[in-house]
């Protein structure tokens, strides 16, 4: 049986960042239907279903080269999102060893290491000194 599905599923898409949208999509829209008691959610719960079709179809489809185009589609479309969201994950990490403060001249973010007690901070892209207690 094994055998039988991994020979059926040879040459097939798979799973991509597109296809988990679109499922997440699909779960969100189900979940909406289940508390609206009316059109909308009739129409969410049809949404989720369509989307989740259309998830089915993508990653069981041969034509990879065409899938591959809609993923890095999508990829790019939410390419700012994604790094704004990196880029905040970075900045709570750096918050628990350092202090992260503002350029009052020229908004340049400086980390300063936590523990340094009142310290003098030239700022490198101003060069415009002010004293902080970290």
């Amino acid at each position: 049986m094994r055998e039988k599905f991994i020979k059926f599923m040879e040459g097939r898409y798979g799973v991509d960042a597109f296809a988990k949208f679109t499922m997440g999509f699909a779960f969100v829209a189900i979940i909406l239907s289940m508390f609206i008691r009316n059109r909308v959610g009739a129409a969410c719960d049809t949404l989720g279903l369509l989307a989740i079709l259309y998830t089915y179809y993508r990653m069981l489809s041969r034509d990879i080269q065409k899938r591959y185009a809609e993923n890095q589609k999508y990829l790019s479309v939410t390419s700012g999102i994604r790094q704004w969201f990196c880029r905040e994950k970075n900045l709570m990490q750096q918050r628990k060893e350092y202090h992260i403060y503002s350029c009052p001249n020229c908004k340049q973010k400086i980390r300063i290491p936590k523990g340094k007690g009142r310290i003098e901070i030239d700022c490198p892209k101003c060069h415009e000194k002010f004293i902080k207690k970290s």
